[in-house]
């Protein structure tokens, strides 16, 4: 050290300063050099050690995430990997601050001019804060994905695809303190291939009446000829399923979701999927996610009132292309009811739906994840266990790149105070055998991918096709009226 001083006085000072500016860069560049060059080489090999692990580490999340994107996600989803790293981050803005007050003494400030002193301590402070500060930051960001993951996602029972399809129903519920209870407003099943993430959204009225329930559970012996008893009239209908579950937790011991359970349980009965997960979203918290990514776009054809029914119209959202909705508008554009049907509503939903698949993108998600987790916590309730989240982001992806097809069990085909169920599932395997003879033909290179329809929604087949109307009492259940009214 003694020796080291004598040969730093002997040096210029302009060749002492640029040494001392160099010693922090390369902290920068490569953390442990500076020590190596002119301190500690122990300290300086340990801190090459643990920078090589990291970079090996990287290269092998990546390289797997190219073999297999959807393990790898899985793999970083969940809260125990999270955790850990979390308290690496911590501890590598420790370090990395330590080796840049350690190459700070290297440089022996004290041997420079004032000027060049005070540049080399602002320059040494600056680089600790905004190094230490983004590894905090970063850690912050993953402890946040961490908390978003353990509050949304279970530690459920992971569910097999069925026939090569993944079968999700989004459930949208509404649990506002003038509402008693809790009933799904609009019920949707995402049939989603498991191959290529092409997916068909099957719509199914929430005045559905008489419902069956699968054989064996609880729902079926209770009402062996559907969900209805004399005198129900309107609580014997589909979305009050949930509530009639939720006041009869006898009929499911130790289940913590009987409404879900038994909604699920309808809707498999109803369309003959095997429903692999459900997703409650809560409308009354939909509006601050949709502002947490940004809102959405859409091509509205018809004027849609905000307000109504008990409440005055307050407003309209006007009909135009690239009509841009925050939060505020998309929730009124997706629940309301006035001037118009419910199957009205229901293809208004499915377009939100479609619109944030299609215009979420990946860059959207890692920029404002923080608001985006912060929301969803209060809007989303699922029965996707953790594990499986990478699972659905790489079929998420996939389906960006795809139309997606739908199917609404309305009238005039379906008549829902006394619904054909045999023609509905008829219908609705129709729609998926559509889609699926889309990814066939793209496999073999056919050409005909380009003329995929926005929908595979069915028209009566006796009844001639006609000019799209938008009489609110007219059933948007073909491709002309659906595009009439909105389009993602």
């Amino acid at each position: 050290m003694p020796q080291e001083k004598a040969d730093l006085r002997n040096l210029s000072e302009p060749v002492r300063f640029k040494r001392a500016l160099a010693l922090l860069l390369m902290t920068l560049v490569l953390p442990g050099s500076a020590q190596i060059v002119a301190g500690s080489k122990r300290a300086g090999r340990w801190a090459w050690r643990i920078v090589a692990g990291i970079l090996a580490i990287v290269v092998f999340l990546v390289v797997l995430g190219l073999i297999w994107r959807s393990g790898t996600i899985n793999l970083l989803a969940r809260p125990g990997t999270l955790r850990v790293v979390q308290v690496l981050l911590i501890l590598l803005a420790i370090g990395w601050a330590a080796l840049f007050v350690d190459a700070y003494r290297i440089a022996q400030p004290m041997m420079l001019e004032r000027n060049h002193r005070l540049a080399t301590s602002v320059l040494d402070a600056v680089l600790v804060f905004v190094v230490a500060g983004a590894l905090i930051w970063a850690s912050s960001f993953v402890n946040t994905q961490r908390d978003f993951v353990a509050s949304v996602f279970g530690s459920g029972q992971k569910s097999k695809a069925e026939a090569g399809r993944y079968n999700v129903l989004l459930m949208g519920g509404d649990s506002g303190a003038d509402r008693i209870g809790t009933r799904p407003d609009s019920m949707t099943v995402a049939s989603i291939d498991a191959d290529t993430g092409r997916t068909v959204l099957i719509g199914l009225p929430r005045n559905l009446a008489k419902v069956p329930f699968p054989a064996g559970t609880a729902m079926a012996k209770q009402f062996p000829n559907g969900f209805v008893w004399k005198g129900c009239e309107a609580q014997c209908l589909l979305n009050a399923v949930y509530t009639y579950a939720a006041e009869h937790k006898n009929l499911f011991p130790g289940d913590p979701n009987p409404g879900e359970t038994a909604t699920t349980q309808a809707v498999a009965a109803v369309t003959g999927l095997k429903i692999n997960y459900f997703v409650l979203i809560d409308l009354a918290g939909f509006r601050d996610l949709l502002n947490a990514v940004g809102g959405i776009t859409l091509d509205i054809g018809k004027r849609v009132p905000i307000g109504g029914g008990t409440s005055p119209i307050k407003g309209y959202i006007e009909a135009g292309k690239n009509q841009h909705l925050d939060g505020y508008h998309a929730l009124w554009f997706a629940r309301s009811r006035a001037e118009s049907s419910d199957y009205e509503r229901m293809t208004r939903q499915k377009c939100v739906m479609s619109a944030m698949l299609n215009q979420l993108s990946p860059q959207t998600v890692l920029t404002k994840f923080q608001g985006i987790a912060a929301a969803s916590k209060q809007v989303v309730k699922t029965s996707i266990p953790a594990g499986e989240l990478g699972t659905f982001t790489d079929l998420a992806l996939d389906a960006k790149k795809l139309p997606v097809s739908s199917f609404s069990a309305v009238p005039p085909l379906i008549q829902t105070g006394n619904p054909d169920f045999d023609l509905i599932r008829t219908k609705v395997a129709q729609a998926i055998s559509k889609s699926e003879a889309l990814d066939k033909a793209a496999s073999e290179g056919d050409g005909k991918t380009g003329d995929t329809p926005k929908s595979t929604a069915t028209k009566k087949p006796s009844t001639p096709a006609k000019k799209p109307t938008n009489s609110p009492t007219k059933p948007a259940n073909d491709v002309d009226d659906v595009a009439s009214i909105c389009k993602a």
